[in-house]
């Protein structure tokens, strides 16, 4: 039985990557899992340029460790909620579907859950950045593709299956 891995993360480029994970699946007979990954605080502050944030004397935003703690359980819930919406309203029928969400770095508890779950293929969605802010900024699907354990598709986010 073949294993696919799809990471979402709720754009159309993700839930086209899902459709088209199921038509594969449906075909080779696969279990599918689907992953979210949230980014923990600890990645959020790096994310949003702390050091401006300080100089303004964000304490009371940047040192509220409960409030971090909060934030990071609801979109912890979101993502749950996601998957299993995904679940519900699509065809999975006769595919065994596995749901988890992780925290961390996307790229990283990507790789790292293909390379752990000894997957055979992933199946991820591309946003669609323009070269030259893909450059700058960074693709999760261009480092995942760079470093995954097996082969990546990737679909387009105007795909329709």
């Amino acid at each position: 039985m073949k294993k696919i891995l799809v990471p979402v993360d709720g754009s159309n480029a993700s839930i086209s990557a899902v459709k088209k994970s199921i038509e594969i699946g449906k075909k080779y007979n696969s279990v599918i899992k689907l992953i979210s990954v949230v980014k923990s605080t600890e990645n959020r502050k790096k994310d949003r340029n702390e050091n401006l944030w300080n100089a303004v004397d964000g304490s009371i935003i940047t040192n509220n460790v409960e409030l971090e703690k909060k934030l990071e359980s609801t979109y912890v819930e979101n993502s749950q909620m996601l998957l299993n919406q995904i679940v519900t309203k699509l065809d999975f029928s006769g595919i065994k579907v596995e749901k988890e969400v992780l925290i961390g770095e996307p790229f990283e508890k990507i790789v790292e859950t293909a390379k752990n779950g000894n997957y055979d293929l992933i199946v991820m969605g591309n946003r669609g950045f323009s070269k030259i802010k893909r450059f700058f900024v960074g693709s999760v699907t261009q480092r995942v593709i760079s470093e995954a354990p097996c082969p990546v598709l990737v679909i387009r986010s105007n795909f329709e299956p």
